[in-house]
């Protein structure tokens, strides 16, 4: 007999993009909505100053800082994230302040963050000084749901949400390393009604960071780094990443995070100017072969006013 095939709904684009990497990414290990942290790149070790506005302290330079991320290249509305930020010293205090730009994107849901900080150090011995910081700011988050199907009552609803945003940080640190611990999302109140992954932006994030730069020989030096978040309901995320700089300029890292992704990291370092970049990769047993579900991930620093001194830490 032959089959009717009439009545059958067909699923549209947008939303059959949404669940076939919905799929994917659960098969890689990492579900789609479970970016569980909001600064989660792998050059970190040289971008803190989002995470920890504190470690803004530790270069004398002004900076502008740019970091680029890309999941799923080739793909519409695969996971993206741009970060800028901007510190302006102010030595006569002995502070800093700044601002920085966060846009997310998923699909039909984006997340943008503004925040402008200002942090202040005291020296504690010849060479060790405690910062601390404070950030505001407003995070606002957009869901297109009904882009999806919106004879589907589980996408008829859009969201437009705006929550305020308040953060600490402190850092301890010398010439040599840095330890800090800060909260740059203390959220007001929570979202709510949207997905997981936005209810968990809109969560209060918590961040552990440390960094050790070594002299190895006259031309070599070594800067392990690490970062430790968490978020209330989310497993306790740490990454651990190692440098190894030439001549102050080339540094040559590998980074591995405990959701089971390593990455490697390239960067050229100047007086003034940094670029870098890392890709990232699945190393769980249940990754699929053959698709491109790697992280592209490139940074551009730019350093004005006291660069004498290369900043490697």
């Amino acid at each position: 007999m032959k089959q009717e095939t009439k009545d059958i709904k067909l699923i549209p684009n947008k939303k059959q993009f949404v669940l076939i990497l919905s799929l994917l990414l659960m098969i890689t290990g990492s579900k789609l909505m479970a970016q569980q942290q909001i600064y989660s790149y792998s050059q970190y070790g040289d971008n803190l100053t989002p995470i920890n506005p504190a470690y803004s302290l530790l270069d004398k330079a002004g900076s502008l800082n740019v970091v680029g991320r890309k999941r799923f290249v080739g793909i519409d509305g695969a996971p993206s994230s741009l970060l800028l930020s901007g510190s302006l010293p102010l030595e006569s205090i002995g502070g800093a302040a700044g601002l920085y730009v966060l846009n997310d994107q998923i699909a039909v849901e984006r997340q943008i963050e503004v925040n402008a900080f200002f942090a202040k150090s005291i020296q504690l011995t010849e060479k060790d000084y405690l910062s601390v910081s404070i950030n505001a700011g407003v995070r606002n988050y957009v869901g297109n749901y009904s882009t999806l199907d919106y004879y589907d009552p589980e996408f008829k609803d859009d969201i437009r949400e705006t929550s305020p945003n308040i953060g600490f940080g402190v850092m301890f640190f010398s010439d040599k390393y840095y330890l800090g611990i800060s909260v740059p999302e203390l959220t007001i109140r929570s979202l709510g009604t949207a997905s997981v992954q936005q209810a968990n932006y809109l969560k209060s994030h918590y961040y552990f960071t440390g960094g050790y730069l070594a002299d190895l020989a006259e031309d070599i030096k070594f800067k392990p780094t690490t970062l430790v978040s968490y978020v209330n309901g989310s497993p306790l995320l740490a990454d651990v990443t190692g440098t190894i700089y030439l001549k102050e300029q080339l540094g040559v890292g590998v980074g591995y995070r405990t959701d089971k992704r390593t990455s490697g990291i390239i960067s050229i370092t100047t007086d003034t100017f940094r670029v870098g970049y890392s890709y990232q990769f699945g190393v769980a047993s249940n990754n699929l072969g053959g698709i491109n579900t790697a992280t592209h991930e490139v940074s551009l620093s730019y350093r004005f006013g006291k660069t004498s001194e290369r900043k490697l830490l």
